[in-house]
């Protein structure tokens, strides 16, 4: 059970952060129907509490993050505004990648914010590289690198956790695990099913959370943040969570029953924070739906926005590849 230390103020945050990601997810699988958005789209709802909780833990003014497809909204929980966010998705010039990007790529520099990454696993060493330039510019910052269960399959997942650990890297690995890569059960692609252990091997701090509570996440964050601090390397963390959506919307689901679904959608991170809010006194009912009303105020002018934007022009293309001053034809 976590010790409740977390304030009014927290669990305010906590349920207008998680709302506002829910809810932009939700317009995205929309938008997508309505053939505003193309190509892939994979949504993050049900696991909420992980960023919320893990994001509690840093400073977003100086420590990093990088995540893989699954990245809607971690941007937003770093700053940026959501309807950049939405302008990608819809392949708009004003979009946080310029429209070049899509679903599966976002980036920010001025948020700290460094992906976005379509190859399973290909943040993972990322990761460590960007924790491993703050240790050598000797910055105090620490690195949240995320990661999906399938993810840990790959062969860089170890090569860095071995070199991490090696250099006392200032880096936090994430794993979300949402219990299925794609379709298939974690059951049946590994003889380990406690993704933590796999620190072991490294002889990495690593525990597993219960990725469904935000305070728990937010503790066992803050662990791992302080101990990098301190200078003593990375923490594997396996947060254990749920998507509600399939793996992307072309997923039929047939590998999971509604009931297991269901199961999980009881513990929804949401409600359990905002049950905590009327159980406290923190808010009423009514102040309540005035924060339902003000996210989804904020999603319905984001996606003004993306909709009044231009789509790049097809000289575009040729920017943000090359520096241009070495490339002058470019100009």
């Amino acid at each position: 059970m976590v010790k409740n230390s977390f304030s009014k103020s927290d669990y305010i945050k906590w349920y207008k952060d998680m709302l506002l990601w829910r809810k932009v997810e939700e317009k995205a699988s929309a938008l997508y129907i309505q053939q505003k958005i193309r190509g892939f789209l994979h949504l993050y709802n049900g696991q909420e509490a992980v960023l919320a909780g893990t994001v509690h833990a840093i400073n977003p003014k100086k420590d990093k993050m990088i995540t893989a497809y699954r990245n809607h909204v971690h941007p937003i929980a770093m700053g940026v505004d959501p309807k950049y966010i939405i302008a990608e998705l819809m392949g708009k010039a004003t979009g946080l990648s310029k429209g070049n990007g899509g679903s599966m790529h976002m980036f920010s520099k001025k948020y700290n914010f460094f992906g976005g990454h379509g190859i399973v696993g290909g943040q993972i060493p990322l990761g460590a590289g960007i924790a491993f330039s703050d240790k050598y510019k000797k910055d105090k910052c620490v690195t949240l690198c995320f990661m999906g269960d399938g993810a840990v399959r790959q062969g860089a997942f170890h090569e860095t956790l071995s070199m991490a650990m090696s250099w006392k890297l200032p880096v936090i690995f994430i794993i979300e695990n949402n219990g299925y890569a794609m379709g298939t059960s974690l059951e049946r692609t590994s003889n380990v099913t406690d993704l933590y252990k796999l620190g072991c091997a490294f002889e990495m701090p690593c525990r597993a959370v219960n990725g469904m509570c935000v305070e728990e996440v937010a503790v066992e964050t803050k662990e791992a943040v302080s101990h990098a601090y301190e200078g003593n390397g990375p923490t594997l963390l396996e947060m254990n969570t749920y998507r509600y959506k399939g793996h992307s919307m072309s997923d039929a689901q047939q590998y999971r029953t509604k009931e297991e679904i269901k199961k999980h959608q009881d513990i929804d991170p949401i409600l359990q924070v905002k049950e905590i809010l009327l159980k406290k006194k923190y808010a009423n009912k009514k102040q309540i739906n005035t924060i339902d009303y003000q996210v989804v105020e904020v999603v319905n002018k984001s996606v003004e926005f993306a909709e009044s934007s231009p789509f790049p022009k097809p000289e575009d293309l040729y920017k943000n590849v090359y520096k241009q001053e070495n490339y002058p034809f470019l100009k």
